[in-house]
């Protein structure tokens, strides 16, 4: 997909896009995607060296124009004033990507002392960017289109990294929170997405290595499915890779909701007693 093909209203040439998280990973792979489409971009991540190289990759991907924006997106004034200035410099946003997120480890009693980092930056970051943007969005009467990017775990929710787990789950309950509100508003065009990608190798999964493993997909992959999705008119982007399926996730998410719904024990998937028969019910014998 590149150039005046058609994905979405909000997504066409001289348009303006906003992605936090934009400098690197699958925000840099967006980035480039909007740009080859002819929109207006801005880059939004912390500054430095690969800020300024994000903006200059939308140039050469296409964008009828860039800009770069440093924001710590767990900064709600930070936010506002990055509302402000793109409103200032291009007058309109029509689609926005809340994507930045860190993963730096979290245990339950916060021995590390980062769950507020954490819940600032992967939760609250996206939060208030919608509380920012879309109110303006909606007021400006064109299309709109606001991509909010959650996690797996934030659906089946693994024991391991509680802090990450919390925040993406929050959301997930918050972007479908917020499309109820867009499409219930008389006249509104805009609306939302949640974006969960599956293994996608970027710094933020590398852990230390060089080269892509086999069963991760490169960001350029999960991005080309993201707007495939969107095209679609998919609320739930649900993003596959090379080694799970569109069917395992599914199997993985009934099996997370029947923990309520069965009253087994919380995380059975993981439990002594319950880990075999999680695993016998994806072959269709337990």
């Amino acid at each position: 997909m590149a150039g005046d093909v058609h994905i979405h209203p909000a997504i066409a040439r001289g348009h303006v896009a906003v992605v936090t998280g934009g400098a690197s990973g699958i925000g840099l792979a967006a980035v480039r995607f909007l740009a080859a489409q002819g929109m207006r971009v801005c880059v939004v991540d912390l500054g430095g060296d690969a800020l300024e190289a994000a903006v200059a990759a939308a140039g050469a991907a296409g964008a009828a124009d860039a800009c770069g924006h440093a924001c710590d997106v767990a900064d709600a004034a930070a936010l506002a004033a990055l509302c402000d200035a793109v409103y200032a410099r291009w007058g309109a946003v029509h689609v926005l990507m809340n994507n930045a997120g860190i993963q730096p480890g979290s245990d339950i009693f916060d021995t590390k002392g980062n769950w507020d980092r954490i819940l600032g930056v992967n939760l609250m970051g996206v939060v208030r960017g919608a509380q920012v943007f879309a109110p303006r969005m909606i007021a400006g009467g064109a299309a709109g289109l606001i991509l909010n990017t959650g996690s797996k775990q934030g659906i089946t929710t693994p024991p391991g990294d509680p802090a990450y787990n919390i925040a993406k789950a929050g959301v997930k309950v918050f972007t479908e929170a917020l499309q109820h509100d867009l499409r219930g508003r008389e006249g509104c065009r805009v609306e939302a997405r949640l974006f969960i990608p599956g293994f996608v190798f970027t710094g933020l999964t590398a852990q230390g290595r060089t080269e892509k493993p086999a069963g991760a997909w490169t960001p350029e992959q999960v991005v080309a499915f993201l707007f495939a999705s969107v095209a679609r008119g998919d609320f739930y982007i649900l993003c596959p890779d090379n080694e799970v399926t569109r069917d395992l996730d599914a199997q993985r998410i009934r099996w997370a909701a029947g923990d309520i719904a069965e009253n087994r024990p919380p995380l059975s998937r993981w439990h002594k007693d319950w880990a075999d028969r999680f695993k016998a019910s994806l072959t269709g014998s337990g």
